[in-house]
């Protein structure tokens, strides 16, 4: 009998212990659940500007996507994430964007102002992008290039960049971005300056080379403008982005050709508007955009080079050629330095307008 009592307790007991850590799960149960909703109710919407077009479809599924995979939320907004628009919502106190597609220009012009965020490293991963595209207030989110396009009707042979301001050899009109950046440089490549003596850019050498085309130049405000001028057969050669260039050699089968020799490799950066209203969640959203693969998304989308190291083996065969950051292409380029930029900017650009109007 006693053996028997024993092992009956010893039974009522192990029941008794399975009914109150079940009822204690059903209790907890609603508690986890109420918690994790807080949090995700707490997460911030994050608000990302780029400027729109098919840039909106391509950051939706390279970027947005991933992210919300992970609980968080980007909102896009297409209007243009221009420096003059981020300065005033800083300077009036009313800021509603989070994250601005910027590039070396925007740390130019808004650094010296305190209108931008110093990036969170401890968030966003700094062994995810070039050491030399980390900068304290801004980070590359891809990599793009000027380059030199040309009509294949119109010049038969590859030209090189000196060949660019060569008219006895290809007569004809020349294309310009309206903006001093990278016009500079690649003047001062085709004059013969090394792609690793560039800086300081030595600019009235590089004004003096464009003095000897002046006569036969066009100027371009936006990549649609580029793309047309190039399209239309108003020039015979085009300084310009490649990811334009890119959807020329398409979109004319061939005619108008490119290359990244004597390009100028340039980050696009991500920068985040001082007091923003999505604080600290805008740098995860971040860091969730480093994933190398929706950066090669972007890469076959739009054309964007993957700042992330890691993405190079994933790209590709066939987008390798198009790809600014792949490493064949990086060797015959130079790169955009920032300090210089940050420095000289403002009034390198007002002289380059000078000169334009001259």
């Amino acid at each position: 009998m006693t053996d028997r009592k024993t092992a009956l307790d010893k039974t009522a007991l192990v029941i008794s212990r399975r009914k109150l850590l079940a009822g204690a799960a059903l209790i907890a149960a609603p508690a986890l659940l109420r918690t994790d909703r807080a949090l995700a109710e707490t997460r911030k919407d994050v608000v990302l500007v780029n400027f729109g077009g098919a840039a909106m479809k391509a950051f939706d599924e390279a970027y947005v996507q991933p992210f919300a995979a992970q609980g968080g939320r980007i909102v896009l907004d297409g209007s243009g994430a221009l420096n003059g628009k981020i300065l005033t919502m800083v300077q009036s106190g009313n800021v509603t964007w989070d994250i601005c597609d910027g590039g070396i220009t925007t740390l130019a012009e808004l650094n010296p102002r305190n209108a931008l965020e110093k990036i969170d490293y401890g968030i966003v991963d700094k062994t995810k992008v070039p050491a030399e595209f980390a900068y304290e207030n801004g980070v590359v989110n891809y990599m793009f290039s000027s380059v030199m396009a040309w009509d294949t009707a119109k010049v038969k042979d590859t030209p090189t960049l000196a060949d660019f301001f060569d008219l006895k050899k290809y007569p004809g009109r020349r294309m310009m971005r309206k903006d001093s950046q990278a016009m500079m440089e690649l003047c001062l490549i085709a004059d013969g300056v090394p792609l690793d003596k560039l800086y300081p850019l030595d600019t009235k050498r590089a004004f003096e080379k464009m003095a000897t085309i002046k006569k036969e130049l066009l100027y371009w405000n936006s990549g649609a403008e580029s793309q047309s001028l190039m399209r239309d057969g108003e020039c015979v050669m085009g300084l310009l982005w490649h990811t334009r260039a890119n959807v020329l050699k398409a979109e004319t089968k061939g005619r108008i050709a490119y290359s990244f020799k004597d390009g100028l490799l340039q980050p696009g950066l991500w920068v985040v508007p001082k007091g923003n209203p999505a604080g600290a969640e805008a740098f995860r959203a971040i860091a969730s955009m480093q994933q190398p693969e929706g950066q090669v998304k972007l890469l076959a989308a739009m054309g964007n080079g993957p700042a992330n190291p890691a993405a190079q083996s994933l790209v590709p065969a066939d987008l390798r050629q198009t790809n600014p950051g792949d490493p064949a292409n990086v060797a015959v380029q130079a790169k955009i330095n920032a300090a210089w930029y940050i420095e000289n900017h403002s009034k390198t650009f007002q002289a380059y307008l000078d000169f334009i109007s001259s």
